[in-house]
């Protein structure tokens, strides 16, 4: 294994640190709320780090992401380049990459996966009502219901998966989406289909492109939750740098040198996991159980990070408006994405299992 970078992929992600060192800061994210950061997004895309990804890889996406997660940034990049970009290319139709991918790269189509919980969709036959059709590649009628949906409200298309495991277009415009809040102040949205109609993104067969695409989320995700931990350890690092209690800084004390020691460990266990699943993929080896366990680490011990973080700010931890408190809520809503910890580590044991009973 050589997770040392292309020059291709460390010039992606120097200027993604750039571009969300200079933009994302805690000023513009406050005036963001829940919502996008128009103007950063634009930034993104002109300079061309989505369609990047078709040229750096996963990986390349990984190491871009880790500098989001540093700055918490309030775009909908990892999602817009796992169920958009790198999906479209690796199991589109030559139609759907010629009609997608050119939107997909500067940023006026913008994707959102909604690929669990598993059998909430379902193909209800051909599309039926008013202007159904209508769309190019529509193959056919979806409906059900997901809870939450990442950055649906940002969402131009919705990639989602039906029972059999066969993946779906969804175009928000013409499916029934509301605004809900999570933890962390993302643009979600609750999901519904009633006879929606949808194209199948590939020609059929596709089996392996939903396991894929998973393998794919939970990867980057992974990445991104190492940034969210390294920025908020950083955070940590400096407070205690400075902040004095009887005449000595806090880093001083051998409890909170432990506790960041901890927390630096768990951070690079998170981060070597995840550019150990894409970089596997980028090789073209299986790589679903690195990616199982690239989630595990993230979900398990990105909590424990946040936590340890804001714990180390001390009383200044607890302030809402504290830079801090925005990667613990990322921390937490990234665990809740990535399934948790015990249910991650359940669907790993399984997989191992299996391939040890057809040994």
């Amino acid at each position: 294994m050589d997770f040392t970078p292309t020059p291709e992929q460390a010039a992606a992600r120097e200027l993604a640190a750039q571009i969300f060192g200079d933009l994302s800061t805690p000023e513009r994210l406050a005036a963001a709320g829940g919502g996008t950061d128009a103007e950063l997004w634009k930034a993104l895309c002109a300079a061309g780090l989505p369609g990047a990804v078709e040229e750096t890889g996963l990986l390349g996406l990984v190491l871009m992401l880790e500098e989001q997660g540093r700055t918490t940034a309030q775009v909908p990049f990892a999602a817009s380049c796992v169920y958009g970009v790198l999906a479209v290319a690796g199991y589109g139709t030559e139609e759907q990459r010629e009609r997608l991918l050119p939107g997909l790269r500067d940023g006026t189509v913008v994707a959102t996966g909604a690929l669990a919980p598993r059998g909430a969709i379902r193909e209800t036959g051909p599309p039926t009502g008013p202007g159904r059709g209508a769309a190019h590649g529509v193959r056919g009628a979806l409906s059900g219901t997901v809870p939450w949906v990442p950055w649906l409200r940002d969402a131009t298309h919705v990639l989602v998966v039906d029972a059999d495991d066969v993946l779906w277009l969804v175009r928000t415009a013409d499916a029934l989406t509301e605004p809900v809040e999570l933890t962390a102040p993302w643009s979600a949205g609750r999901l519904t289909l009633e006879g929606t109609p949808a194209e199948r993104l590939g020609p059929p067969p596709a089996a392996s492109a939903y396991a894929d695409v998973l393998a794919m989320a939970r990867t980057a995700f992974a990445g991104l939750q190492a940034g969210v931990c390294a920025g908020s350890l950083a955070r940590a690092v400096a407070h205690t740098n400075t902040r004095e209690q009887f005449g000595r800084p806090l880093a001083a004390k051998q409890g909170v040198q432990l506790r960041a020691a901890d927390a630096y460990m768990d951070t690079e266990a998170i981060r070597v996991t995840a550019y150990e699943a894409a970089w596997r993929r980028d090789e073209g080896l299986e790589y679903a159980t690195h990616a199982l366990t690239a989630a595990w680490w993230a979900s398990e011990a990105g909590k424990r990070v946040v936590h340890a973080g804001q714990h180390l700010h001390g009383g200044t931890g607890a302030d809402l408006d504290h830079p801090v408190h925005r990667h613990f809520l990322w921390g937490r809503q990234l665990d809740a994405y990535l399934g948790a910890g015990s249910q991650v580590l359940e669907e790993l044991g399984d997989v191992i299992a299996k391939g040890a009973d057809r040994t």
